[in-house]
């Protein structure tokens, strides 16, 4: 799904968990990154699956005032 919105990320998640279960795995770590609404969705998601969570990291960049804006033009 293209569409950046909670009930995509979770269907996703769901869809991600689905092939997790089918190879067997129990256990999982998790990394999120960027700051958009599906976030507590796919924790959710996960928490509510069969699927053990180990370990979570958020991992958002955090700005720090961009480049160095251009000189001033001299007229």
């Amino acid at each position: 799904m293209k569409k950046n919105t909670p009930f995509a990320a979770q269907i996703t998640m769901e869809n991600a968990i689905c092939m997790l279960i089918d190879q067997g795995i129990k256990q999982t770590e998790v990394m999120i990154s960027g700051p958009n609404l599906g976030r507590n969705t796919t924790l959710q998601a996960i928490q509510k699956s069969s699927v053990i969570l180990n370990f979570v990291r958020d991992v958002i960049p955090m700005p720090h005032n961009g480049c160095r804006p251009p000189k001033q033009r001299c007229v």
